[in-house]
C-alpha cells in the first residue's frame, strides 16, 4: 500500500468486507503502514462492523485502543453504536456498562446517548430502568428531545398504558417539541393493543387533520400491530385513508396484510393480494412468497403452498431453507411423508442441505404414522451425513417411540444421547414419563422421575401433573397425595389442571369428604378453579345424592362469572333422575335454556327421554323426541334404542317397528337387543312377515354370525343365512322360544323372502 492512503479509503474498503474477522485483519494490517495513522471514522467502521456481528470481545478490544489514540470527547457517536450492537443481541447489562464508562473516558453523554440507551431500556421491557435514566437526565439538566419524548410514549404503550402515552404526545408541544408521525402512530398502535378502537381510529384522523403524514416505513409499523392482532380490515381502512393524502404502499406493505390475512385463515385473501402486488407494479419477494407459503401450510392447504414454490422459482426466484422446511413440515403434519420426500430430494438437487428444524419434521411426520422404524433409520443416517444431535432432536425421536409404546427404545436413546455428548433435558424425561404412565406403568414412571432429582434435573408442573393423573386413574389416591405435597418441596406450584386431576380422583374412589377439603385447599392456595373443577364437583355431589346442593353449585359458579356448560346440567338432571324425583330434573331441563341459557344437547334430551321411558311415560318421550329434532338436536342410536325398549315394553308393537324403520333410515344399526325387542313384539302379535323382514334385512346387510361368511356357496348362504341368524339371537337370549319357533317356519316360507326394509349400502 502507498503512503498516499487516505482513512476514508480503508473505511469504504471496511464497509465493503462481509467477513467481521478478515475486517479486522485489514484493520490491523493498514496500521502498520508507514505514515498512515486510524482516525475515528476508520476507528468507527470496524467498531460498527464487530458489533454487528456480536464479535463484541474484538470491539471492546478496537475501543480500548481508540481512547488511546483519539480525543474521547468525540466519541460519543461511536459508544452510541456500541450500545446499539449489545442492545440487538440482547445484551442489555453490557450497552448499560458502556453508556456508564462514557463519563469515566471523558465523554459527556448527550441527549442522543439517553435516548439510546432508554431505547433499549424501554426494548428489553426494563421499563423502571428506563424511567430513572429519564429521571437522572433532566436532573443533570439535559434537556428531552422530541425523540426522547417518542421513546417515553413506546414505554407507556408498552406497559398497556396508551391514555397517558396520549397525554405525553399532548404535552409535547408545551414542551417545544414538534409533534410528528412516529409519535403519533406509536400511541395509535398503543390503543389497538389495549382494544380501544375508536379512539385509536380517531387519534389517527386527527393527526391526519392537522397535516402530519406517515412515511410508509412508520406507517408500516401501525400495521405490522394491527395485522398481528388479526385486525386486517381495520389495516386497510387506515391504508385508504393515507394512500388518499398520497403516501405510496411498499412490497413491505403488502407483505405484512399476506401474513395478517393468513393468520385470519383468509387465504382466498391472501393469494388474491399476491396479484395485487404485481397489479401495482412491484415485484413479490421470497419473503413475499414465504409468507403466504407458510399461511396455507398452517391452514393445512399444503399442496396449494407447493404451487407457490414453483411460482417462486419460475419468476426468477431462489427459494431458501424456510421455504423448503415450511413445505416438508407441513406435509409431514398432514402425514403425506412421500411428499414431503419428494420435495426434500428436489431442494437437496438445488443445494438445500436439510437442518434440524428438516429431520425434526421428517422424524415427527413418520413416527405420526407409526413408522419409529424408518425414523430412528432416518436419525442414524442425519447423523452419518455430520449433523450435530440436539437434544430437539433427540426429543422428537423419543416422543414418537414413546407414542408407539416402544418404551424401552425410548429409554435406550436417552443412554445414547449422553454417549453422543448431547445432555437429556427435563423435557426428555417428561416424554418418557408420560409414555409410561399412559401403559399404566406409574410406579416406573415415578422412579424415573426421581432419577432425573438425583441428576439435578428439576422436574416441572408438567412432569408431576403426570404422574398425577397416572396414579388418579387407578385410585391410588394416597400416593396422589404424596406427590401432590412432593410438587411444594420442589418449589413447583399446583395449577388447576393437576387439582383437577386429584379432585376427579377423589371422586371416582367416592372420598367426598377428602375431595371437598381439596377443593378447598385449592382455593386457598390461589389457584383459580375453572368449569372442569365445578363439573367434577358437581358429579361428586350428585354420586353422593346431594343434588340440591349440586344446584346451588351452580348459581355459585354464575357468581363467580363462569357460565356453567351442558356437562353441569346433564350431571344434575341425571342426579334428579337416579333419585327418582322426574319433576326435579323436568323442571331444571326447561330453566336450562329459559333461565341459564344453556343450549340442550342431544345428550341432555336422551337423560330426559330415558327417564320419562324408565317410567313408561312414553307419551312425554315422544314429545321430547318431536322437540329435539324441530330445535335441531339430532338423535343418536341411543335416542331411538330407549324410544324402541319403552315402546316394546309397554306393547306398543307399532310405534316400537315404525322407530326401528326410521332408525334404519337414518342410517344407524341397531344392536342385536334391539333388533329381538321388536321382533317379538311382532312375532306375539303373529305378525311374522314383518319380523322375518327384519331377519333378512339383517341378512342382507351383514348383520349375521362369523360362520355365515365362511358358507362359500352363493346358494347354501342364501338359504342358511336366515335360519343362522335367528338360531344366533335365540342362543343370545335376544328373542324368546316362541318367536324362535314362528321365525324358524316363518323364513321357509317363501312368500317371505322379498325383503321389504330398506337397504343400506
Amino acid at each position: 500500500m502507498s503512503a498516499s492512503l487516505l482513512p476514508k479509503h480503508v473505511a469504504a474498503v471496511l464497509k465493503q468486507q462481509k467477513d467481521p474477522l478478515k475486517a479486522l485483519e485489514m484493520f490491523n494490517k493498514v496500521k502498520r503502514e508507514d505514515g498512515f495513522k486510524h482516525s475515528l471514522l476508520t476507528y468507527k467502521c470496524i467498531i460498527q462492523k464487530l458489533g454487528f456481528h456480536g464479535n463484541f470481545v474484538a470491539m471492546e478490544n478496537v475501543l480500548a485502543e481508540m481512547r488511546m489514540d483519539i480525543d474521547n470527547s468525540l466519541l460519543e457517536g461511536v459508544y452510541i453504536g456500541a450500545m446499539k450492537s449489545y442492545g440487538r443481541k440482547g445484551k442489555v447489562q453490557e450497552a448499560v456498562d458502556v453508556f456508564e464508562r462514557m463519563d469515566f473516558y471523558n465523554c459527556e453523554p448527550s441527549v442522543l446517548s439517553y435516548n439510546a440507551i432508554m431505547n433499549i431500556l424501554v426494548e428489553s421491557g426494563y421499563f423502571k430502568q428506563a424511567h430513572k435514566v429519564f429521571l437522572r437526565m433532566k436532573n443533570v439538566g439535559i434537556v428531552p428531545d422530541v425523540y426522547t419524548f417518542t421513546i417515553r410514549i413506546k414505554s407507556f404503550c408498552r406497559t398497556k398504558r396508551p391514555h397517558s402515552a396520549l397525554r405525553l404526545l399532548n404535552n409535547m408541544v408545551s414542551q417545544g417539541c414538534q409533534l410528528n408521525a412516529v409519535a403519533y402512530c406509536t400511541v395509535v398502535a398503543g390503543f389497538y393493543e389495549e382494544n380501544y378502537r375508536v379512539e385509536a381510529y380517531e387519534l389517527f384522523n386527527d393527526m391526519l387533520r392537522i397535516g402530519i403524514f406517515p412515511d410508509v416505513s412508520t406507517f408500516n409499523k401501525l400495521l405490522h400491530t394491527l395485522c398481528k392482532k388479526g385486525e386486517v380490515q381495520e389495516s386497510e381502512r387506515l391504508l385508504n385513508k393515507v394512500l388518499k393524502k398520497g403516501m405510496c404502499s411498499n412490497l413491505f406493505t403488502f407483505n405484512i396484510f399476506i401474513q395478517g390475512l393468513c393468520r385470519k385463515g383468509m387465504l382466498s385473501g391472501a393469494m388474491s393480494m399476491l396479484d395485487s402486488v404485481i397489479r401495482e407494479g412491484l415485484t413479490p419477494d421470497v419473503v413475499t412468497y414465504n409468507t403466504l407459503i407458510c399461511g396455507l401450510c398452517k391452514n393445512s392447504n399444503v399442496v396449494e403452498a407447493e404451487k407457490y414454490l414453483h411460482k417462486l422459482v419460475n419468476g426468477g426466484l431462489e427459494p431458501d431453507g424456510f421455504t423448503y422446511n415450511t413445505l416438508i413440515d407441513g406435509y409431514c403434519k398432514m402425514g403425506m411423508i412421500q411428499n414431503a420426500e419428494k420435495i426434500l430430494q428436489g431442494a437437496i438437487c438445488k443445494g438445500f442441505v436439510p437442518d434440524e428444524f428438516t429431520y425434526c419434521s421428517l422424524i415427527n411426520g413418520l413416527c405420526q404414522n407409526d413408522e419409529s422404524d424408518r425414523a430412528l433409520a432416518l436419525f442414524n443416517a442425519a447423523l452419518g451425513k455430520g449433523l450435530k444431535p440436539t437434544v430437539i432432536l433427540y426429543n422428537m425421536l423419543i416422543k414418537g417411540l414413546c407414542q408407539e409404546g416402544l418404551i424401552l427404545q425410548a429409554l435406550q436413546m436417552m443412554n445414547e444421547m449422553s454417549e453422543n455428548g448431547c445432555s437429556s433435558d427435563i423435557w426428555t424425561y417428561n416424554l418418557v414419563i408420560n409414555g409410561l404412565c399412559k401403559m399404566g406403568c406409574v410406579s416406573d414412571a415415578n422412579n424415573l422421575m426421581n432419577d432425573a432429582i438425583a441428576k439435578g434435573y428439576v422436574p416441572d408442573v408438567f412432569t408431576f401433573n403426570t404422574l398425577i393423573d397416572g396414579y388418579c386413574k387407578q385410585l391410588k389416591m394416597e400416593t396422589t397425595i404424596q406427590i401432590l405435597n412432593k410438587m411444594w418441596s420442589h418449589g413447583v406450584t399446583p395449577d388447576v389442571i393437576t387439582y383437577n386431576s386429584v379432585l376427579n380422583g377423589l371422586s371416582k374412589a367416592v372420598k367426598n369428604e377428602d375431595l371437598m377439603e381439596t377443593f378447598k385447599t385449592m382455593v386457598e392456595k390461589g389457584c383459580v378453579p375453572n368449569k372442569i373443577t365445578y363439573n367434577i364437583l358437581t358429579e361428586s355431589l350428585c354420586k353422593a345424592g346431594k343434588v340440591n346442593e349440586a344446584l346451588d353449585l351452580v348459581d355459585e359458579i354464575l357468581n363467580k362469572g363462569i357460565t356453567p356448560d351442558t356437562v353441569s346440567f346433564a350431571t344434575i338432571i341425571s342426579g334428579f333422575a337416579n333419585n327418582g324425583d322426574l319433576k326435579g330434573a323436568y323442571q331444571l331441563f326447561r330453566r336450562m335454556g329459559e333461565q341459564y341459557k344453556v343450549s340442550h344437547t342431544t345428550a341432555t334430551y336422551n337423560i330426559m327421554i330415558n327417564a320419562f321411558a324408565e317410567k313408561l311415560d312414553l307419551h312425554m318421550a315422544e314429545k321430547l323426541f318431536l322437540e329435539m329434532g324441530a330445535g335441531g338436536c339430532a338423535p343418536d342410536m341411543y335416542t331411538y334404542r330407549v324410544m324402541i325398549d319403552g315402546f316394546c315394553i309397554t306393547g306398543n308393537t307399532d310405534s316400537g317397528y315404525k322407530f326401528l324403520l326410521e332408525m334404519i333410515e337414518k342410517g344407524f344399526i341397531p344392536s342385536l337387543t334391539t333388533f329381538g325387542r321388536v321382533i317379538n313384539c311382532l312375532c306375539v302379535q303373529h305378525r311374522v312377515h314383518e319380523a322375518v323382514d327384519i331377519i333378512h334385512f339383517m341378512v342382507h346387510n351383514g348383520i349375521v354370525p362369523e360362520v355365515v361368511n365362511s358358507i362359500s356357496e352363493a346358494d347354501k348362504k342364501v338359504v342358511a343365512a336366515p335360519k343362522i341368524v335367528v338360531e344366533d339371537l335365540l342362543k343370545r337370549s335376544c328373542i324368546t322360544y316362541y318367536a324362535y319357533e314362528l321365525l324358524y317356519d316363518g323364513i321357509r316360507d317363501k312368500k317371505t323372502q322379498k325383503q321389504k326394509l330398506p337397504n343400506r349400502h
